[in-house]
């Protein structure tokens, strides 16, 4: 005999792999919910999935580039300063992240909110050999208040439409396990249109 417990997760297995029923998201939300261990315990995944409104930052080079410029790409977008100690710990597992998972579909933009300038920006990546990163800088911080960020460092994921999946305000090891797990379920999400 069947429980109805095991009834109801079976159902809900099968609306989740086939997407009868209009239910993938919120299987694919409480998957998420799911994710937020170790690294990723303070990660606040966003009720209202936002699109953040278009900023600027320069590279190093000089060259402008939007926000907008990234759409179709599941993105990790990285706030932070060469000033901030817990930002300066963090980005090399940042970089590493973005050695191994930077791809078409997949991106961390690392904007520096440093009031000095992409010099200082650069200096930086080169004290601490990052490699894999493109030194970005918003000396404007706009960027940052345009993405609700009060406090450094801190990390949106956007999915390819650029609404926000959600956000971590503080440090984390984002090439850890759980970090990379979270990043693939948006991708997933993301591709899958939910």
């Amino acid at each position: 005999m069947i429980t109805r417990k095991f009834s109801h997760l079976f159902l809900l297995t099968v609306l989740t792999f086939t997407g009868v029923g209009g239910v993938t998201s919120t299987a694919f939300s409480q998957n998420a919910s799911e994710l937020l261990v170790g690294e990723m315990k303070n990660f606040v995944i966003s009720s209202k999935k936002p699109e953040i409104r278009d900023f600027s930052f320069i590279d190093g080079d000089g060259k402008t580039h939007n926000l907008s410029d990234y759409r179709g790409k599941t993105l990790l977008v990285n706030f932070w300063a060469t000033w901030c100690a817990p930002c300066r710990k963090e980005m090399p597992g940042i970089d590493r992240l973005q050695a191994e998972m930077g791809s078409d579909d997949f991106q961390v933009l690392a904007v520096g909110q440093d009031l000095q300038g992409i010099e200082k920006v650069k200096k930086f990546f080169k004290a601490l050999k990052l490699q894999h990163l493109t030194p970005f800088n918003d000396k404007s911080v706009k960027s940052g208040r345009y993405a609700g960020v009060f406090g450094l460092p801190a990390t949106l994921i956007l999915d390819k439409n650029g609404r926000e999946f959600g956000r971590l305000i503080g440090p984390a090891e984002w090439d850890e396990e759980e970090a990379k797990a979270l990043i693939k379920h948006v991708m997933k999400i993301s591709a899958s249109g939910s």
